[in-house]
């Protein structure tokens, strides 16, 4: 059975919503008369454009910089690196990811996962990651982030 639509029920229904609209562009549009825009902590960590903390995204990218990025995610707070390898040690490659889990800036917000492979006769095959490496990155990551919050809210 196939159900209908009356023509009239169907322009209530558009009626009714844009009245819906013309009714929240009205009480949008009087919040804020005659007052002047709050003061905002610039170093607040939820002050962002994007989905996550904005000092741990900034210093997450700026700590994998030298690595070609493969994928980067805001708004998910994902940021994938392509291989890299070093020059000075070409037979093994890393490959970084860091995802950051929430818009305040603390330590259990930020994972940091690594592969490495090393290159034997040609092929490249899966190496264990010492753990030091991935809490080192961590660590860079954690204090640049203060750093830019710190140089955010003018305190030395």
């Amino acid at each position: 059975m196939i159900a209908t639509i009356s023509p009239r029920a169907s322009t209530l229904r558009f009626l009714g919503r844009a009245g819906l609209v013309a009714l929240a562009t009205v009480s949008l549009a009087a919040c804020g008369h005659g007052k002047g825009r709050p003061k905002s902590d610039l170093a607040a960590s939820r002050i962002t454009t994007i989905g996550v903390n904005s000092y741990l995204w900034r210093a997450s990218l700026e700590a994998v910089s030298f690595m070609p990025l493969l994928q980067t995610d805001s708004n998910g707070g994902v940021i994938v690196t392509d291989w890299y390898a070093n020059p000075n040690n070409p037979n093994e490659r890393m490959k970084v990811t860091v995802t950051i889990l929430d818009q305040d800036l603390r330590a259990d917000a930020l994972r940091v996962a690594a592969s490495r492979q090393v290159n034997q006769n040609g092929v490249w095959v899966d190496a264990p990651v010492q753990a030091a490496t991935v809490q080192k990155l961590e660590d860079v990551i954690l204090t640049r982030a203060r750093d830019l919050r710190r140089q955010a809210s003018g305190v030395k």
